[in-house]
């Protein structure tokens, strides 16, 4: 096992905390105004199921779990169940779309290549691409005036999701998306 900072925790991280084996389901990086900055992370029993929040702050580490990890391309959708086909074996194997995370679901794609963790040959967890790119199907209009702060307008994109942008960008453009927070990275091609 790897010692890893408690910063460097994301969605996917497997690690053993008190005694467990834990899955990062969903973090947050928390820069409150007074005191360090931690890492606030919603951590999901892998054999029991239970689920825990936890700060971790950057000076703490925490044991990594090496798991065998094998690349799986995601095929589609039926209901909640999601297909993902092995690309070394092409072996299919259905996952719940609540063993993936409602969150990170929505960044999935036809022909999207994933991070399957597998232990024991079964798989317990999975990581995205850290970004994605999806187009933008509505943008709000730019309010001019009033601020000289950088401001920022809601978007819809293709997946349903709505997020903050910048102003410039419009409707029908492709950006780039982090995986990890939902926010707007860059502009996409």
């Amino acid at each position: 096992m790897a010692k890893i900072n408690g910063n460097d925790i994301r969605p996917g991280t497997m690690i053993e905390y008190e005694g467990g084996l834990w899955m990062a389901v969903k973090t947050v990086k928390v820069k409150p105004g007074k005191g360090g900055a931690y890492n606030q992370v919603e951590l999901k029993n892998v054999t029991q199921g239970t689920k825990l929040n936890q700060r971790f702050r950057s000076d703490e580490t925490v044991d990594e779990v090496w798991l065998e990890k094998k690349d799986f391309q995601f095929l589609f959708a039926t209901g909640d169940m999601l297909t993902f086909m092995d690309m070394e074996s092409y072996e299919q194997i259905e996952l719940s779309v609540e063993f993936v995370g409602e969150d990170q679901a929505q960044y999935l794609q036809d022909g999207m290549k994933t991070l399957v963790q597998l232990y024991d040959g079964k798989p317990i967890g999975i990581a995205l691409p850290q970004h994605v790119t999806l187009a933008v199907t509505e943008a709000d209009p730019v309010l001019r005036g009033g601020t000289a702060a950088p401001s920022y307008k809601s978007a819809t994109l293709e997946n349903g999701m709505k997020i903050q942008v910048p102003p410039f960008i419009e409707a029908g453009e492709k950006i780039i998306v982090a995986t990890e927070d939902g926010s707007y990275v860059r502009r996409g091609e």
